[in-house]
């Protein structure tokens, strides 16, 4: 299953329409209907991302996406559900999930979200090969291998907090909106998306540690910028 689509979706016939779209447009897809099973094809490795159903019959669909960001490396999960609420995509993003699509959804746009997410959160071909690093040596990116390390040990962060990170590290020093951020990560703006900036700069500071304040640096009244300078 070498870069899958998983589909975790307890309806059959639901299940099959999103495996055909993701098929036409020249995925490779696995399905289930069980949280279970997700878990341990997660567990096997070569899934490229997740789309997953939160309201699965044999275990709480949340436990499926604590599992897609276990590991050395987080696996992308595009949330596809009935829970419509602001909160529901609240809390759903704040877990983990790199995208939120509500029921009832055009395959067509779900589609376009899961490739915009495999996009965004795969090594980009011919980027430079070499990492980069800020606050001399201290903090250090690569985009290749999509790894993130701080004094030497290294940072586990889901695929959006990765997405902050290296967008604000893009230009250290300039101060990006949570508009310009919700864009740059997603790629667009929904609803409540202010709140949902400001839960995944929380969880990234939290992974920084002690000085994560003066990494990743609040502007009041404006966004977030790069506080470490890029080394030379």
């Amino acid at each position: 299953m070498p870069g899958s689509v998983l589909v975790v979706e307890d309806d059959r016939e639901l299940r099959e329409l999103v495996r055909r779209y993701l098929q036409r447009a020249g995925h490779l897809v696995h399905t289930t209907g069980s949280g279970a099973e997700a878990i341990g094809l997660l567990a096997g490795g070569g899934v490229a991302l997740v789309v997953l159903d939160l309201g699965l019959p044999d275990i709480d669909g949340r436990e499926v996406l604590a599992a897609a960001q276990a590991g050395g490396r987080a696996v992308p999960v595009v949330v596809l559900t009935a829970r419509s609420h602001v909160d529901d995509r609240i809390d759903g993003l704040r877990r983990g999930a790199d995208d939120y699509v509500t029921k009832p959804f055009s395959p067509t746009e779900l589609v376009l979200r899961v490739e915009a997410v495999l996009h965004r959160t795969r090594g980009v071909p011919g980027a430079a090969d070499a990492p980069v690093t800020f606050g001399a040596g201290r903090l250090r990116l690569d985009e290749v291998r999509h790894e993130a390390q701080l004094d030497g040990a290294p940072v586990e962060l889901t695929p959006t907090e990765w997405g902050v990170l290296t967008t604000l590290a893009a230009t250290p020093g300039r101060v990006y909106s949570r508009y310009e951020l919700i864009n740059q990560v997603r790629g667009y703006e929904f609803p409540g998306y202010e709140r949902t900036v400001d839960s995944h700069v929380k969880n990234l500071r939290h992974k920084l540690g002690p000085e994560a304040g003066r990494i990743v640096e609040t502007v009041l009244g404006v966004g977030y910028r790069l506080g470490w300078a890029r080394d030379r």
